[in-house]
This record gives structure tokens, sequence and C-alpha cells, in this order.
């Protein structure tokens, strides 16, 4: 069996979870999520646990196992704790401001960049250069902080730009003289 798949989710207290043929339904303190799993496997919600099982050994039914199981684990830390991913933006003059409903980035175009959150995303600013996307569903709070980092992804020569807290940016020299080009 799967090593990730066989093991049963634990549900924390204040957390439900349904399962009504293949749509998950899991609801929490922070929010509800609701997810269609494969048809081929077979999830069931008992007491506190959740468990994921497969019809086969073949390579596809273990991946999907495990797979199932990690969704679900998932979902249920999203409703219970949330998930969130931190930004920095780097670059004189760059700052981002909370807007009615998004985010308004000032990064060195000749236009500020109007960010619109989707529904469950909530932002956060911390002194115009640090942005927090905050949300109970792992993935789309992973794809709008990566969409964020898109505007203006760090550069290697100067560093200016937006990327995440901890992001190590290598550097490139630059162009060392014109002495060698003259001779």
């Amino acid at each position: 069996m799967s090593r990730i798949g066989k093991r049963p989710v634990p549900i924390p207290a204040g957390v439900a979870v349904s399962v009504a043929g293949r749509e998950v339904t899991v609801k929490g303190p922070k929010g509800e999520l609701k997810r269609l799993v494969h048809a081929e496997m077979a999830v069931a919600a008992d007491g506190n646990q959740v468990t994921v099982g497969r019809p086969s050994e073949e390579t596809r039914h273990k991946a999907l196992h495990g797979l199932t199981r990690t969704l679900i684990r998932n979902m249920i830390q999203g409703v219970s704790q949330g998930y969130s991913k931190t930004l920095e933006i780097h670059g004189v003059g760059y700052k981002a401001e909370p807007q009615a409903g998004g985010l308004k980035l000032t990064v060195g175009f000749s236009h500020p960049v109007d960010v619109r959150a989707p529904a469950g995303i909530r932002f956060t600013v911390d002194g115009n250069t640090v942005i927090r996307v905050d949300g109970v569903d792992k993935e789309l709070v992973g794809q709008v902080a990566a969409e964020l980092r898109r505007v203006r992804p760090p550069e290697p020569y100067q560093g200016k730009g937006i990327r995440y807290q901890g992001e190590h940016v290598r550097r490139k020299a630059g162009k060392t003289g014109a002495t060698a080009a003259k001779a």
C-alpha cells in the first residue's frame, strides 16, 4: 500500500467532514471546501478520521491513493488553520497599497497595477513592502501568490521585484567596463 495513502487523516474538533458519492465536503471555523475525488477512490469519514481506499495495486491507483489522501488533509487543515504565503517587494519606490477587494502595486511601470482578490482570498500589507496572502484553499493561495510574483519577478542584476519571503535571488555581475573592447 501507499505509505501516505494508508494513513488515516485525523479530523480535529470543530471540523465536519461529509462524503456524498464522489464529493467530499469539509466545514470548519475558517470556511467550507468541496472537492470531487477520483471515481475509483473510496473515501470514508468514520468518527474522528477519514480513510481513503484504492481498488488495486496498479501504479496509477497507488498515485491516486496518496494524492487523494493529501488533498483531503489539505482541505481539513485549510478550514481549521488556514494557509498563507508572504511576499516581499524590493526596489526604490516599489510599494503595495491595500484597496477594497484587492491591491494596488507600484512596481516600476508607468502605471500602478491593480490586483483583484478572488473569492476566499484576503490580502494584508505590512509597511508597504510585505504582502501576505491568506485563505483556506492551499491551491488558490499558492496560485494567487504566484500571480502576484509574476507582476514583477525579481531580476538578477539589482534584485528588484516581488519575491517570496526567504527566497534567494541569484545575483549576476554587471558589465565590467569598456577597456577590454577598445584593444
